[in-house]
């Protein structure tokens, strides 16, 4: 992989969760992402305490942010997930992309991520520690 396209990716929390809503509703106001589509309303919020159901880890690439015009970025990071099997929900802005990947498949995500290049660190600090697996 070129180094046009390896990038430095932030593990950010909370861990998320991702839901469907008719046209029709008002969601709170702790969305993160919200995307409406014909469909209906798609919302990526915070994890609620004691909610249950499927959570959500996000790997953000803020700190290799590019312009609009940058070819490849996004793909960089969905296609070795892609080929390790491990589903994805994306979210981008002008110049980043947020990548969800279901919690349980954190360690293999990180592993596939850099093995294709990448680097990864956890936390909220601009480029954060080295990730190291809690096991």
């Amino acid at each position: 992989m070129s180094s046009f396209t390896t990038q430095h990716l932030r593990i950010v929390s909370p861990e998320f969760a991702i839901e469907q809503l008719p046209h029709t509703a008002s969601p709170e106001d702790d969305w993160i992402v919200l995307v409406r589509a014909p469909e209906g309303l798609t919302v990526v919020r915070a994890v609620r305490p004691l909610e249950s159901g499927e959570r959500w880890i996000g790997f953000y690439s803020g700190a290799s942010a590019h312009d609009l015009d940058v070819p490849g970025m996004l793909v960089a990071i969905i296609k070795p997930l892609a080929e390790a099997e491990i589903p994805v929900f994306v979210a981008s802005t002008s110049d980043a992309d947020l990548v969800l990947v279901p919690l349980e498949r954190q360690l293999q995500a990180v592993t596939a991520l850099e093995e294709a290049g990448h680097q990864v660190h956890s936390g909220d600090g601009e480029a954060g520690e080295p990730f190291r697996s809690p096991h």
